[in-house]
């Protein structure tokens, strides 16, 4: 945030002090010079990039609209002193300049931040543009236009942006389905497949090993600040840099490399940045950790500090709360490309830890208390067996070591078990356990074989709200493996998964829209949603646009198209008129889909090719097979052709 100008805290302190006119004067004056500046400042910032880059071409659009307004206010302000201006004005303008500085603030931490964290908590960045449209609105609400003396011409803009403001601040941008989709297997699936790195380096727009060391940069920051961000966040968003980085170093191996290599800036004794070296042995780190107070270190000489028997932090002499090592990516990329940049070699790492991971042992993790955790939760009473299941669930979500570490140790079985607490918060706990070890694959499997699918499906109908939620992400991320489809479709998944599209939280409702879009890929699963009465609520969710659901809802129609029974039960609700308009309107995903699910119905109906061209498909389809994604464009050629023959015939 920049630091507040003395002629904004004048803005702010002159407002109801009781300084009479001359006042009231300098306070207008000074909050609409601040409003001015916060405008011409977002005049000047870059176009956005990355995952929330339409929330912010349209925020900075309607803010950038407001400039006529502040033009003639400046003349309203210096007016003030003969008296036009009473304290209710200066108030409204002064927080037309707060509302307008919360929107620069947010623009500016989305512009300067990690595209990877803004797209793990788009949700919540999402909800802080709302609350800045709402803030802005109900200053413009609360602004007096006719003691302004504001021109008609410029009245009728701020109009028109008033409104475009009143509709943001109550509706939800709705997050790409594809991107959601590829960043959940990137974390479930390892490796993760390269055509998913490609399409989320493509929509994050970290395409070039620069676009990549500014990234890194962000989220270096974000390690030294601490602010917010859990471990497992961190190092969710660390795993998936380095793997996009490899994918980027894959696809251009010489791009940006080649000029850091061929710098003509050389330095024969560089300096070793202070944050680069372990605050125990002082020197360059290799193979950097973080430890439970957030402090890297070293791991060679952290874990000669623990292996000595200390429970403490040597840097912050805070106690431990766990002596698990969470590998920093992110500090280890940076002094990577520090070193290339310098001209320094980086000392390889010994290969004992590839040792271990080839026998199967997880060195990081402290099997004593795990062990001691299923002791609780085998003979505990419902109290110690809620918070071990808690432990376990947090152990199990912090890295892919302790994953593996709980299920070597026998924790699965117990944790089903556990699915049939009588207790709501156990029972929350043991299916999110299950939800964090199923990222590894060998667990999904051992998660499998003890029966757990029935009991998931249990939850998922009859358990707390959190708990269904996160039975429907188990649910996804086991269906990753084919057969399971199979087998989560057969214990009668499918039904309470379309309960909770219906009735969950926005959260909720995308983790089942996931999961049974998933499913569908298996036939039968088809048949089975169909019979459920999916279509129905598929239908209200695209003719809702506030509910956020229409992405979800076309994908999974556009797979239930494909099936004969699906075809059947959406051709009943008349659903072209709906299709065409967002195959004129929609976003570009959203276009590609209802035109999926309109060839679907037309190659398999005349009747259908004959409604579509009744509602002026055909100049929409032009459109799209002109501007299209790929796949658009050819389903909206291939209709253009299906109409061309029906013509003719």
């Amino acid at each position: 945030m920049d630091p507040t100008t003395d002629d904004e805290e004048a803005g702010i302190s002159g407002v109801g002090g009781g300084g009479g006119v001359r006042g009231e004067s300098s306070a207008a004056e000074a909050a609409v010079e601040a409003a001015a500046r916060v405008v011409g400042e977002l005049s000047g910032l870059p176009e956005s990039r990355g995952p929330l880059r339409r929330l912010c071409g349209d925020l900075a659009r309607r803010v950038k609209l407001l400039a006529p307004l502040l033009d003639e206010l400046r003349d309203c302000a210096a007016a003030a002193a003969a008296g036009s201006l009473g304290e209710r004005e200066v108030r409204s303008l002064a927080a037309l300049r707060g509302a307008l500085v919360s929107a620069k603030d947010l623009l500016r931490s989305v512009y300067d931040g990690s595209k990877i964290y803004q797209a793990l908590q788009r949700e919540n960045f999402a909800s802080k543009f709302l609350e800045v449209n709402e803030k802005i609105e109900k200053a413009l609400d609360d602004l007096s236009y006719g003691n302004l003396h504001i021109s008609e011409e410029v009245l009728e803009q701020v109009e028109l942006v008033h409104a475009q403001f009143r509709r943001a601040k109550v509706t939800m941008d709705s997050p790409d389905p594809q991107l959601v989709g590829d960043l959940f297997c990137a974390k479930v699936e390892k490796p993760c497949d390269n055509l998913i790195l490609k399409r989320i380096s493509e929509n994050l727009q970290l395409r070039t090993m620069n676009d990549m060391k500014k990234e890194s940069v962000a989220l270096h920051e974000m390690v030294i600040s601490s602010d917010g961000v859990p471990d497992e966040c961190l190092e969710e968003m660390s795993s998936l840099l380095k793997n996009l980085t490899d994918c980027v170093l894959d696809e251009n191996p010489t791009s940006d490399t080649v000029q850091s290599k061929t710098s003509p800036i050389k330095n024969t004794s560089p300096v070793i940045p202070d944050e680069f070296r372990c605050p125990i042995s002082l020197e360059l780190m290799r193979d950097p950790v973080i430890v439970s107070t957030g402090q890297t270190y070293e791991r060679s000489c952290i874990q000669k500090w623990l292996d000595s028997g200390h429970k403490t932090c040597p840097k912050t002499q805070q106690h431990l709360s766990h002596t698990v090592l969470t590998p920093n990516f992110v500090l280890k990329s940076l002094i990577a490309q520090w070193c290339e940049v310098n001209g320094v070699e980086l000392p390889k790492n010994n290969k004992s830890g590839h040792r271990d991971k080839k026998q199967g042992k997880a060195p990081d993790c402290d099997r004593a208390a795990i062990r001691l955790l299923m002791q609780k939760i085998a003979n505990g009473n419902s109290d110690e067996q809620r918070a071990a299941a808690g432990e376990l669930r947090l152990l199990a979500k912090r890295n892919a070591n302790n994953r593996v570490c709980i299920a070597e140790a026998g924790a699965i079985p117990l944790l089903v078990e556990l699915l049939s607490s009588p207790d709501p918060r156990t029972q929350e706990h043991a299916v999110t356990a299950l939800l964090n070890l199923s990222i590894n694959e060998d667990n999904k499997g051992s998660i499998v074989n003890n029966e757990a699918i029935p009991k998931i499906v249990e939850v998922l109908k009859n358990g707390s709200m959190e708990a269904r939620e996160n039975a429907a992400a188990t649910l996804f991320s086991l269906s990753v493996v084919d057969e399971n489809k199979v087998t989560i479709g057969a214990k009668g998944a499918i039904p309470p998964l379309i309960d909770l599209l219906c009735e969950g939280t926005p959260r909720g409702k995308k983790d089942a829209a996931t999961a049974i879009f998933n499913l569908c890929i298996y036939q039968g699963n088809k048949v089975r949603a169909v019979k459920a009465g999916i279509v129905d609520h598929l239908m209200r969710f695209l003719a809702d646009s506030s509910g956020g659901m229409i992405d979800e809802a076309l994908a999974i129609l556009a797979i239930l198209a494909n099936n004969p029974e699906g075809r059947a039960a959406i051709v009943q609700l008349r659903p072209v008129g709906s299709l065409v308009e967002v195959i004129r309107t929609g976003s570009p995903r959203n276009k590609e889909n209802a035109a999926a699910v309109l060839w679907s119905l037309c190659t398999a109906d005349a009747a259908q090719l004959a409604a579509a061209r009744e509602v002026g498909a055909e100049e929409a389809l032009k459109e799209l097979a002109e501007m299209g994604t790929e796949r658009a464009k050819r389903k909206a050629g291939n209709l253009l052709e299906l109409m061309r023959q029906a013509a003719e015939a």
